[in-house]
């Protein structure tokens, strides 16, 4: 019995640790799932608390587990993933039923599941948690309780330091699909043969001042007594996406110049904001210094963005300022402004406003590839 509560204790601070951890790997993302919830929920004063509350609950979600694992101050643990558990089940199960978000973001964005998949998830914790519990006055301390706070204590301090570089420096692991090396153009192909969305579509006409609804099978398409009112096409079966399926670069104008982005033979820097007014004056300004310098040396770039146009008129400065989706700039790089790198449509490199190389790198790098060709 011993045995099977510690590999139960094991298995529940392991699946809380790793939910903690790929969460801090990536915490903006966290905080924009957070941000998606309080919309969902009609909650959008609270979206200033996003990244904070991010960040606290993966720590939280972490520590619990690391005490499960490690035996640690375990009954401290045991109550934390009794709380999480209490608030999140229900939880789960709400969003199981009305599905306001499509993915739950319990993994984070390294393993994707549905609402009803995490809400069996949660089930199964807690039928674990209920065993651990039925064994909680046989838990002993493997140190003295001063020491295991310190040990813990400084678990939490790197874990907290760990998220607040993945912060400034972007993701150490980048489980986005625009990752270094990946060739955009071919993510963006539905390769032949994938099944495509299924739609139910009913198509709604009058009679005699009566509607009536009717689907493809038996809608009267050759009875003109019956005028056509309305038509609904509601999703029923979700069909196969591409990794990038929104990748869509426009100048303010409205001219696309994805395609020309993408098959430029040579080096574009993308300088992503995903809102100007959001992203610091400073970095900004580096931005477009960093931009000046490559117009100059013969490399593209361009800002951008998905800030409306007034706003980006008020910063136009002889660079070119294009717009794109917000989710999909967020998707891209996870920095305000973050910088992408491509090389003959392929991502070369992703930094954010923290760690972009200095302008000579790029020139460097440019002139490599004019002696390469």
């Amino acid at each position: 019995m011993k045995i099977l509560r510690t590999a139960t204790s094991v298995i529940t601070g392991l699946v809380f640790v790793f939910s903690g951890v790929v969460k801090a790997i990536d915490p903006l993302g966290f905080a924009y799932k957070i941000h998606d919830y309080f919309h969902a929920f009609n909650l959008g004063f609270l979206n200033s608390l996003s990244l904070g509350l991010a960040i606290f609950m993966c720590t939280a979600e972490f520590f619990s587990g690391f005490s499960l694992l490690t035996g640690l101050r375990k009954k401290t643990g045991i109550v934390g993933v009794t709380i999480l558990l209490a608030v999140f089940t229900p939880l789960t199960f709400v969003l199981a039923l009305t599905n306001p978000v499509s993915d739950c973001g319990c993994f984070g964005d390294a393993i994707h599941l549905t609402n009803w998949q995490t809400f069996g998830k949660n089930i199964f914790l807690v039928l674990l948690l209920i065993f651990i519990l039925s064994g909680r006055d046989q838990i002993s301390s493997l140190f003295n309780k001063t020491t295991e706070w310190i040990i813990i204590a400084i678990a939490i301090v790197l874990f907290v330091a760990f998220s607040l570089v993945n912060l400034r420096y972007l993701p150490v692991i980048d489980f986005l699909p625009y990752k270094t090396g990946v060739k955009i153009a071919e993510k963006m192909v539905i390769p032949e043969g994938v099944p495509a969305d299924e739609y139910r579509t009913t198509f709604i006409y009058e009679k005699n001042g009566v509607n009536k609804e009717f689907n493809l099978n038996n809608y009267p398409a050759n009875d003109s007594t019956w005028k056509f009112v309305d038509q609904k096409s509601v999703l029923v079966k979700r069909g196969y996406k591409p990794p990038i399926h929104d990748f869509a670069i426009t100048l303010p104008g409205g001219q696309d110049l994805t395609q020309e982005i993408l098959k430029y033979n040579g080096y574009t820097v993308l300088m992503i904001s995903k809102k100007l007014g959001e992203a610091g004056k400073k970095q900004l300004s580096d931005g477009f210094h960093l931009g000046n310098y490559c117009r100059k040396i013969g490399i593209n770039f361009f800002i951008v963005t998905s800030s409306g146009t007034e706003e980006v008129k008020s910063y136009e400065n002889g660079l070119t300022f294009c717009t794109a989706d917000e989710t999909t700039l967020k998707t891209m790089i996870r920095a305000n402004p973050g910088y992408i790198l491509l090389k003959d449509g392929a991502i070369f490199g992703k930094w954010s406003w923290a760690n972009v190389p200095e302008e000579e790198w790029f020139g460097r790098q440019n002139k490599l590839s004019g002696d390469e060709r």
